[in-house]
């Protein structure tokens, strides 16, 4: 049976709807607590999938896979373009010869104003069932958008009952990204061959703008 493996996989948001479909799919992410999430999801549903806790720089697992997925962007979230190298390269021992490496990234804003660099903008308001709110704020704090190509950002998550404050938190939140063929060349640089991209998950569909999901594809000889 074909297993795959879905790298930084979070809550489980992509990987229970394939479980539900039949697959045999793996996971692993670094956090104890976002693993912890998907246990418990997998468990109401359920589904009883191997869940590893391991950075991707330091992926070792007792498994090859003939497919791995990094969906939602989630590889921007690798800070330090050194890191996003070695983690590659540790994805590429993990994959049996003819696997492929499926995952998608995006692009930045074109443009920063250096009026925007510490401002607070970008709300969102969530409901909570027992009827707290949380509302979210972000300011970008740190930006480098050409040369080292990066953004920090800093979230501010608060929370409301009845109209009062009882919570506040802050999150740095970095990206760093790719220019469409430059991810191609890094990928067989690490030794993939057969790199694709296509956009908006439509196979065959060039990129042709800033605002198009890049997913990308790359199979181990």
């Amino acid at each position: 049976m074909d297993v795959f493996i879905e790298a930084m996989v979070g809550s489980g948001r992509v990987m229970i709807p394939l479980l539900e479909l039949g697959l045999t799919v793996d996971g692993v992410d670094y956090s104890p607590h976002m693993l912890a999430s998907c246990r418990k999801r997998c468990e109401e549903r359920k589904l009883s999938p191997e869940l590893y806790e391991s950075n991707l720089q330091e992926l070792s697992l007792p498994h090859m896979y003939e497919a791995i997925i990094i969906p939602a962007g989630s590889f921007l979230l690798i800070e330090k373009q050194e890191e996003s190298m070695l983690a590659l390269r540790r994805l590429y021992d993990h994959l049996e010869s003819g696997g492929r490496l499926i995952l998608d990234l995006f692009l930045p804003e074109n443009t920063i104003n250096s009026s925007d660099l510490g401002r607070w903008g970008g709300s969102a308001t969530y409901h909570l069932p027992d009827g707290d709110i949380i509302t979210m704020e972000s300011k970008c704090v740190e930006a480098d958008l050409f040369f080292n190509q990066y953004r920090v950002n800093c979230l501010k998550y608060e929370k409301w009952r009845n109209g009062a404050l009882v919570q506040t938190e802050l999150q740095r939140f970095a990206l760093r990204w790719y220019g469409v063929e430059e991810f191609i060349y890094i990928l067989e640089d690490i030794g993939f061959s057969n790199v694709t991209v296509c956009a908006d998950f439509k196979d065959g569909t060039k990129p042709t703008s800033n605002n198009q999901k890049l997913m990308y594809q790359a199979v181990k000889p």
